[in-house]
């Protein structure tokens, strides 16, 4: 079971709103030509701010932004194009490139969608390990945000105690993975291993270290006014607003609007764990901020829950098509050694059809479309990125503000980049 839960805050009276003159003003002589006052500004793509390589082209008059204009393909890599010439053994190593902060999300998707076209099931085991193993992605993804949201404003402590407790998370997945980044762990038919033996202990010195950082947190950032004002009525939009501009993630759920994948259309076992949805009120910036504090603590409540019931069981597919023999089987068995060489040079085929699955992902929806021609690459492979479409909300978010708030806007949007030009 899960529930809405909406965050309340108190001096409302802090929300700052454009009046009417202001908006009239500003949308009446942003395209005016004549306007001397005006002035065009480059905002990277080699800015810190900006969190990648993201160019903003700004119009301003004074500090004030008129208008801005995202200009991306700084970072292209071609993954959607290059992942039609891999294997679906191969693809996990090319998709978890496009969100390095959380790859695992970008792993699953594209493991579902192969899994929908092959039309099987993974044991429960490898479910619920796919499960923990994103909901600590999701903590590592917040806490990179809470480090870098925080430089951004000034808050130059929180830049290194959220890459600290980071860190922790990223040891964890080592053991795991034997990687801290682009993991190629979640897979079609499975996971690539086992979780190593006593990885209950290790989740719960990580959880309570955690948890009392974050009290810390809020009392560094949270209940100072400094930090409220310069979050709260700052990059506000509505809930319709959001919608019409495709918006996912935290930045739909701080307009109120309670939307996430894991509750409304369930995959893994979300169904079977208690958590709840955090929604905002305001859309500010100050509500993007607070919403992700809060959901690190409901992917923690999740992983209790995980460590208490994980079940036993395979952690992949037993099937020669799809998943390569236990390592110890090819020194046994020429049988494993054929098959471990054909899997890993030519692939295994799925059959003829298309097929779309969706996750949500820290920054919202996360989906991968696969067309199969039957051949053991995939025909056509396109991806729906939330950085890329959330992109779209920039322009709206900053029309009227400072270049100051300018800067902790993109911040609460919290775009990768890579994901952006993929």
């Amino acid at each position: 079971m899960t529930a809405e839960r909406v965050m309340r805050r108190g001096n409302d009276s802090a929300v700052l709103r454009l009046s009417e003159a202001e908006a009239a003003r500003i949308g009446g002589d942003a395209s005016d030509p004549d306007d001397d006052e005006r002035v065009m500004l480059n905002m990277g793509p080699a800015h810190p701010s900006t969190h990648g390589v993201l160019r903003l082209m700004l119009e301003m008059e004074g500090e004030t932004v008129l208008r801005s204009k995202p200009v991306i393909g700084y970072l292209h890599t071609g993954m959607e194009k290059q992942g039609e010439n891999l294997t679906y053994l191969q693809g996990c190593t090319n998709v978890t490139r496009m969100d390095y902060a959380s790859p695992l999300f970008s792993e699953l998707a594209f493991s579902l969608t192969t899994e929908k076209l092959l039309g099987v099931e993974v044991p429960e085991r490898a479910t619920w390990i796919r499960m923990l193993m994103c909901e600590l992605n999701r903590i590592s993804s917040h806490l990179l945000f809470l480090a870098t949201n925080g430089i951004d404003l000034g808050a130059v402590s929180m830049m290194i105690y959220g890459w600290r407790e980071r860190e922790e998370v990223l040891r964890f997945f080592e053991k795991v993975t034997g990687l801290r980044m682009n993991h190629n762990y979640i897979r079609p038919g499975g996971v690539a291993a086992d979780l190593h033996d006593g990885w209950q202990g290790d989740l719960s010195e990580l959880l309570e270290l955690i948890e009392p950082r974050l009290d810390e947190y809020e009392v560094l950032m949270t209940g100072q006014p400094i930090w409220r004002e310069r979050l709260q009525g700052v990059g506000a939009i509505n809930a319709d607003e959001a919608i019409a501009l495709s918006a996912t993630g935290p930045l739909l759920r701080s307009t109120g609007y309670a939307w996430d994948l894991r509750r409304d259309e369930p995959y893994l076992a979300y169904d079977e764990v208690d958590f709840d949805v955090i929604v905002g009120t305001y859309g500010d910036c100050y509500d993007r901020y607070a919403i992700r504090i809060n959901e690190i603590r409901e992917s923690m409540r999740i992983v209790e829950q995980v460590i208490d019931r994980m079940p036993r069981g395979d952690y992949r597919m037993q099937d020669k098509k799809v998943t390569p023999p236990p390592r110890l089987r090819i020194d046994e068995s020429m049988e494993a050694l054929i098959h471990h060489f054909k899997i890993f040079t030519e692939g295994y085929q799925v059959p003829r059809g298309e097929a779309y699955t969706a996750v949500e992902s820290p920054r919202g929806e996360l989906g991968v479309y696969i067309v199969s021609d039957g051949t053991s690459t995939p025909y056509r492979m396109r991806v729906r990125p939330p950085s890329f479409i959330n992109l779209q909300t920039l322009p709206h978010l900053m029309r009227g503000g400072l270049i100051a708030d300018g800067v902790a806007i993109i911040s609460s949007v919290d775009p990768i980049l890579g994901e952006v030009d993929r």
